[in-house]
C-alpha cells in the first residue's frame, strides 16, 4: 500500500488558500518594526536636540526646526498603530480561516484512515486533536510575519545606529545576533519540552474526564466519586506542572530578551563615542527597539514545542491514506469461509458464545475492521481487496452496542441518509418506537442528551434498529436486535422486519443468541471463535438449512409466531 502524508499537505493547502492574507499580516508587521524603531529613535534625537537647543538660548531654541520632526513622529505614530492593526486582523483572520477549514478536514482524514486508529481513539483524545492540537497549530500561521518583523526592524534599527557611528550598527547587530541566539537555546532547552509535555497533558486530561464521564451512573452505584475526583485531580496536577514550565520558560525568555536590551544599549552607546549627543541618543534608542522586534520571534519560539507536537499527534491520528484496496464488487452475492455463495434476499443467521467472534466478523465484513485476505467474498472478490467504503455502502447495521448524538430524534435517524418525515416515522413504528415518540411533545426533534440517556437501553437499540431501516442497501445487518426487548415488544419488531424484509427485498445477516429472531433465518452458522492466523471458525449444523427465498415466508411467519407464543 502507499502511504500520503496528510497533516503537513493539510497545512500547507491552507497556508496557500490565505496566502494573500499572510502577506498582508507580514507587510503589516514589517511596517510596524520600521515603525516604531524610528519612532522612539527619532524621538531620542529630537528630545535631546531640543533640550540642547533650549539650553543654548532663544535664538537657538527659535532656529530649532521642530515641526518637522513632530510631523515625522506622528506619522510613524499612526503608521505603527495602523500596521499593528493590520498584522493582528490579518494575521488572524488568515490562521482562524484555515483552522475553520481544517476541522472538518482533519475529522474526515480520521474518518477515512484504517479503521483500527480511528476507532481506537477515545471520544476525549479525539476531542482534545481537535480542538487543542488544531488551535497549537494556529501558531504556524501567526507567526510567519515574526521573521518580516524582525529583518525590517533589524535592518532599520543598525542603519540609524550607523547614522552615528558604523561601529555602532555594527555592535547592535551582533548584540541582536546574541539576543535571538540565546532565545533560540532556551525555547530548545526549556519551552520546547514544556509545551510538547503540555500539549500531551491536555490530551490526556480530556480522555481522562471523558472516560469517566461515560461511568458516571457506575461510579455513583458503586460510591466512586471521590475516587474518580482523586483520578481527574492527579491528571490536572500533571497539567498544571506542565503549564508551570511553560510559563516559567517564557519568563525565562523574557529575562533574556531584556538583558540583551541592556547588552545592546551597553555596547552601541560606547561605540557611538565622537557623535553628537542627540545622535547617541538615536542609536541608543534605536538598539532598545531593535532587539524589541526580536519579540514576535521569541513568543513564537516560546509556543513552538506546543506547535510540534500539536502536529506529531496530529499525524498519530490519521498516519496516512492507504491506497491499495480499490476494488468493487460485482454485486452484492456473498461468500463466508467457504459457505455457498448467498445473494440478497437470503437470510443468514450467526449465532455461538459471547467472544466466538460473530461481531468480529461482521465488522471485517461492513468495513469495521480489516479482513483476512480468503476469509469472506463480496460480489465475486475477496473482501480484503475492496476498499472499504464500497463495502460500507452495501449494509445497513445495527449494531449491539448503539452510540448516538447528543442530538434530536430526527438528526440520528438522518445519519442513515435524506428522508422525508413520512419515512422517519415509518422506520420508528417498524421499530416499536412511533409511539414512544409520538407521545413526547417535539416529536422527531426530541433531544435524546449525550448518546441517547434518555431513552432506556431497548429504546435505543430500537432506535439504532430504525436507523439501519432507513438506509438503501441490499443487506441488512443486525446484532442482537430484540437483546433486552420484553416477549410482546420483541414478537412486534420481528413481524415488521419480516414484512420489511420481503417487500423490499433486503438480504439479512442476524447475530443472535435467542431463538424468535433465528427463526427469521435461511441458514444458521455457528461461530466458534478465532483460530491461530485470527480467521473466524465457523460450521453449520444439519438442521440449519432451511427453504430459501420468498416461498419460505409462511413457513418463517409461523416459526416467529411458535416462538413468541403466540397463536
Amino acid at each position: 500500500m502507499n502511504a500520503l502524508p496528510r497533516i503537513t499537505g493539510l497545512i500547507a493547502a491552507q497556508a496557500r488558500a490565505q496566502r494573500a492574507r499572510l502577506r498582508l499580516a507580514a507587510a503589516g508587521g514589517a511596517v510596524v518594526s520600521v515603525s516604531a524603531v524610528c519612532l522612539l529613535g527619532l524621538s531620542g534625537w529630537f528630545i535631546t536636540g531640543a533640550a540642547f537647543a533650549g539650553a543654548a538660548g532663544a535664538a537657538a531654541a527659535q532656529s530649532f526646526n521642530y515641526m518637522m520632526p513632530s510631523a515625522i513622529i506622528r506619522l510613524l505614530a499612526i503608521l505603527r498603530t495602523g500596521g499593528r492593526y493590520v498584522e493582528r486582523v490579518a494575521g488572524h483572520e488568515a490562521a482562524l480561516k484555515a483552522l475553520a477549514r481544517l476541522r472538518p478536514q482533519l475529522f474526515d482524514a480520521i474518518a477515512a484512515s484504517p479503521v483500527e486508529g480511528a476507532l481506537s481513539l477515545s471520544s476525549g483524545e479525539v476531542s482534545a486533536r481537535l480542538v487543542q492540537d488544531v488551535d497549537a497549530v494556529q501558531t504556524l500561521f501567526v507567526r510567519r510575519s515574526a521573521a518580516w518583523s524582525l529583518a525590517a526592524g533589524a535592518t532599520a534599527a543598525v542603519l540609524m545606529a550607523s547614522l552615528a557611528s558604523p561601529l555602532a550598527g555594527l555592535a547592535l547587530l551582533l548584540a541582536m545576533g546574541l539576543a535571538c541566539f540565546g532565545g533560540l537555546v532556551i525555547a530548545r532547552r526549556l519551552a520546547d519540552p514544556a509545551g510538547r509535555a503540555a500539549q500531551i497533558g491536555v490530551g490526556l486530561l480530556k480522555d481522562r474526564l471523558a472516560a469517566l464521564e461515560a461511568a458516571a451512573p457506575e461510579l455513583k452505584a458503586y460510591g466512586l466519586n471521590d475516587w474518580a475526583a482523586l483520578q481527574v485531580a492527579r491528571v490536572a496536577a500533571d497539567h498544571d506542572r506542565t503549564q508551570m514550565a511553560l510559563t516559567q520558560a517564557g519568563g525565562w525568555m523574557a529575562a533574556w530578551q531584556t538583558f540583551a536590551t541592556a547588552v545592546a544599549v551597553g555596547v552601541v552607546i560606547p561605540a557611538a563615542f565622537g557623535a553628537d549627543l542627540p545622535m547617541i541618543a538615536l542609536a541608543g534608542l534605536a538598539a532598545v527597539m531593535g532587539v524589541e522586534s526580536a519579540g514576535g520571534l521569541v513568543a513564537a519560539l516560546h509556543q513552538n514545542g506546543a506547535a510540534a507536537q500539536a502536529l506529531v499527534r496530529l499525524e498519530a491520528a490519521v498516519p496516512a491514506l492507504h491506497v491499495g484496496a480499490t476494488r468493487k464488487p460485482n454485486g452484492a452475492g456473498l461468500i463466508i469461509d467457504g459457505q455457498p455463495e448467498m445473494p440478497p434476499p437470503f437470510r443468514l443467521g450467526l449465532f455461538g458464545p459471547s467472544g466466538a467472534g460473530k461481531t468480529t466478523l461482521i465488522e471485517r465484513l461492513i468495513g469495521l475492521q480489516t479482513p483476512i485476505a480468503g476469509e469472506m467474498r463480496l460480489g465475486g472478490a475477496d473482501a480484503a481487496d475492496i476498499a472499504p467504503e464500497e463495502r460500507r455502502a452495501l449494509f445497513a447495521y445495527a449494531a449491539q452496542d448503539v452510540r448516538l448524538l447528543n442530538g434530536s430524534v430526527r438528526e440520528n435517524l438522518l445519519l442513515a441518509g435524506p428522508a422525508d418525515d413520512d419515512a422517519l416515522w415509518e422506520a420508528l413504528d417498524d421499530a416499536a418506537l412511533g409511539d414512544r415518540i409520538r407521545a413526547e411533545p417535539m416529536g422527531l426533534d426530541t433531544p435524546l442528551g449525550p448518546n441517547g440517556e434518555r431513552l432506556s437501553g431497548g429504546e435505543r437499540r430500537r432506535l439504532g434498529l430504525a436507523r439501519a431501516y432507513l438506509r438503501d442497501a441490499p443487506w441488512l445487518v443486525l446484532d442482537e436486535p430484540t437483546e433486552g426487548l420484553d416477549a410482546a415488544t420483541e414478537a412486534r419488531v420481528l413481524e415488521t422486519l419480516q414484512r420489511r424484509l420481503v417487500l423490499r427485498g433486503q438480504g439479512l445477516i442476524l447475530v443472535s443468541h435467542r431463538a424468535p429472531p433465528m427463526a427469521l433465518c435461511q441458514r444458521s452458522v455457528r461461530v466458534h471463535g478465532l483460530d491461530d492466523t485470527g480467521r473466524v471458525q465457523l460450521s453449520s449444523p444439519p438442521n440449519a438449512r432451511r427453504r430459501p427465498g420468498p416461498a419460505a415466508d409462511q413457513a418463517v411467519r409461523s416459526g416467529v409466531r411458535a416462538a413468541t407464543g403466540r397463536g
